[in-house]
């Protein structure tokens, strides 16, 4: 598939109190935002943290998008989005995802 795509990611983060999960969604927020302007082919990098405080919400979601689907498959495997991850260890206990291409619409 060519043409843009739309990366959406929801996690669940570990805690105990409200402190620890402040400290999670806060360390997600810092790292992936670090990526803006790391990574050929992300063009668009957004990270917004839960305020609802309903007991079914994620704790943060990732809004990304990318020049095709082939930029996100390297996106994948990029070393500095791999660090990411090692830096969030097991931090996350629950992940969910969207992928979806970009339709233009005329104006």
């Amino acid at each position: 598939m060519s043409g843009p795509i739309k990366h959406i990611v929801m996690w669940r983060l570990r805690g105990e109190t409200a402190a620890e999960r402040l400290a999670a969604r806060t360390k997600v927020k810092t790292l992936f935002e670090g990526l803006k302007g790391r990574i050929a082919g992300l063009t668009h990098i957004e990270v917004g943290v839960d305020i609802s405080e309903v007991d079914y919400a994620c704790d943060v979601v990732l809004v990304s998008e990318f020049t095709d689907s082939n930029a996100l498959k390297a996106y994948a495997t990029h070393p500095e989005h791999l660090r990411v991850r090692e830096e969030l260890g097991d931090l996350r206990i629950g992940r969910f995802q969207v992928d979806y291409p970009i339709i233009e619409t005329g104006a």
